[in-house]
């Protein structure tokens, strides 16, 4: 009996460590880096490109924070790899500068880009069976931030021999996606790269949906492996040890934190970047934010909003024109056309005109003025104060937009650029056009009514939109910044005072750092919400006035009407 539980024990002992012996067979080698390569797709304009970090020792010159004399003006990779335990060293590119309107540096890589090539950087983690691919930029021009050097990466996680997530950097962040969800050209992913800030998609329609707001399509260049660009491991690479940053970081202490605080500052290398995290996958997959495919849905009709809104206008006014025709045809169009303008004398009739017209002039104020507003006033120590400036700001000219504060004034940091004014506009067109050829002003009424909810709707859609913005934020923040106390304390306080109010707190992240909030509705949106009355006190009006603008002819005879009349005869 003690044999055969010794035989037992030794079998599924064996089967255990032949099983473990499969798993750490099965992990990823540098052999799958080719395999599962990516397919780099650029937007047409896009000025830098992945490129060996060469050309950063060749153009830059290695500074300490606070010493104005470089300590090298040909740094090299084992130079490099000596600064290794402190960012306080970065790497300034001497063609250039961060400065808005200063292309230097982009400029020079253009010159120089086709001797340069294409270069990605390849790191395979065997121990949490993880493919890293880095890419390293010359200059980031994006809306966001601009800053000298810039790192980006996706990762491919493996469960054994078969590919099962995909991970995107998205400026200090990033999407993580199933294998079934991103694009793929065999087993290469297909990653959409931001024009000017390198963040990288799952779809070539994202971007729009975000602060960030930045512009991704397929229109511009594709890079491929070996036809294209070429591929180093990284763990040969003796620069990988630096800690410093790869662009400037500022002549002091007081520009570094500045620098930091606008996104001006150079990134650390891969080892570094995130504070190491994002040399440890698994650690900074958990910080990511999951894709969703009902957000794709949004991402697409944001994408395409502008064609799809055409197609529909085309569509409306089709069908409104066959309406009109019809009732021309039918019963004749009176003899002003447009019914908006019987106006003759103090009756419920000509008023309600008169009130449709002057919504309508209050309407196209509303679209100049803004709907709603959140000033800031940011105050760092050492760093000069912002002043007032609109944080974020709703209008019917720009959409959505929201800023943060730069050395040249508020920068726009993001937008949802839907064109309330276009919307509403043709709105207005549309309401103008459906009045021919009414004859009651009944019918007349209704359509006031109509447009009255509309326009009211506009306000209430804002108002809902404060008040749950909250609960948004808390619900779309990627993880690793769910726990920021001071934004969610910020927008929390908003959603409770939807109408106004102002709200006081130190930043927690800055020492000494504090900003101070005011907010409320905008004249425009105020302007929107009387329009909406005033047309439903039009509407209202014209239904009560039980008004004939006009007889209708009769309609022609039918043939056979014509044979009745016939035979009579």
């Amino acid at each position: 009996m003690n044999k055969k539980i010794v035989m037992i024990t030794l079998v599924i002992g064996l089967f255990i460590v032949g099983t473990g012996y499969t798993g750490i067979g099965s992990a990823v080698t540098d052999q799958d880096i080719y395999k599962y390569s990516p397919i780099l797709y650029f937007v047409n304009g896009e000025k830098c490109y992945p490129v060996n970090v060469s050309y950063a020792f060749e153009n830059c010159y290695l500074y300490e924070v606070g010493n104005p004399t470089p300590i090298s003006t040909s740094p090299t990779a084992e130079l490099l790899a000596s600064y290794s335990t402190s960012d306080n060293f970065y790497l300034d590119n001497q063609r250039g500068t961060v400065a808005i309107g200063d292309d230097g540096i982009e400029n020079d890589y253009q010159s120089k880009m086709n001797e340069l090539g294409y270069k990605i950087y390849a790191h395979v983690d065997s121990l949490n069976n993880v493919i890293q691919y880095w890419f390293f930029y010359a200059f980031n021009g994006g809306d966001l931030n601009r800053h000298e050097g810039d790192w980006e990466m996706i990762q491919v996680v493996f469960s054994g021999e078969q590919p099962v997530e995909v991970m995107y950097s998205q400026h200090n962040a990033g999407q993580t996606a199933t294998w079934k969800q991103v694009e793929k050209d065999g087993d290469h992913v297909k990653v959409y790269v931001a024009k000017g800030s390198h963040a990288n998609y799952i779809k070539p329609y994202s971007g729009k949906v975000g602060l960030a707001s930045d512009t991704v399509a397929d229109n511009g260049k594709i890079l491929r492996s070996v036809t294209d660009y070429t591929i180093d491991t990284l763990d040969t690479e003796s620069w990988l040890n630096f800690a410093g940053r790869w662009g400037w970081y500022g002549a002091d202490e007081s520009q570094s934190a500045e620098a930091a605080i606008l996104g001006e500052a150079g990134p650390n290398g891969p080892m570094f970047r995130e504070d190491g995290t994002m040399w440890q996958p698994l650690v900074w997959a958990g910080g990511l934010q999951p894709a969703n495919d009902y957000v794709f849905i949004l991402e697409w009709f944001v994408y395409n909003f502008l064609l799809l809104f055409i197609i529909f206008t085309l569509i409306s006014l089709l069908l409104l024109a066959f309406f009109i025709y019809r009732r021309h045809k039918k019963h004749g169009l009176g003899p002003r056309l447009f019914s908006l303008f019987y106006i003759d004398g103090m009756n419920a009739k000509s008023i309600g005109n008169i009130l449709c017209i002057i919504g309508i002039i209050v309407t196209i104020l509303g679209l100049i003025y803004p709907w709603y507003t959140v000033t800031a006033n940011v105050s760092i120590p050492q760093y000069t104060e912002t002043g007032s400036f609109n944080a974020l700001s709703v209008d019917g000219l720009n959409g959505i937009q929201v800023r943060l504060p730069d050395r040249s004034g508020p920068m726009p940091l993001g937008a949802f650029a839907l064109p309330f004014y276009v919307l509403i506009g043709i709105g207005l067109v549309f309401l103008v056009l459906a009045t021919i050829g009414i004859s009651t002003s009944k019918k007349l009424g209704k359509k006031y009514l109509t447009r009255s909810i509309r326009l009211v709707v506009y306000f209430i859609l804002i108002l809902g939109l404060v008040m749950a913005i909250g609960s948004i934020v808390k619900m779309a923040a990627p993880p690793k910044i769910q726990g920021n106390a001071d934004m969610f304390n910020t927008v929390n306080a908003i959603s409770a005072a939807p109408f106004g109010g102002q709200y006081s707190a130190p930043i927690t992240d800055v020492s000494g750092g504090s900003v101070f909030l005011q907010w409320g509705f905008g004249i425009g949106a105020y302007l929107l919400l009387i329009a909406g009355i005033i047309l439903l006190i039009a509407g209202l009006l014209e239904i009560t006035a039980h008004a004939q603008f006009y007889e209708e002819k009769s309609p022609a005879p039918t043939v056979s009407a014509k044979n009745i009349e016939e035979k009579k005869e």
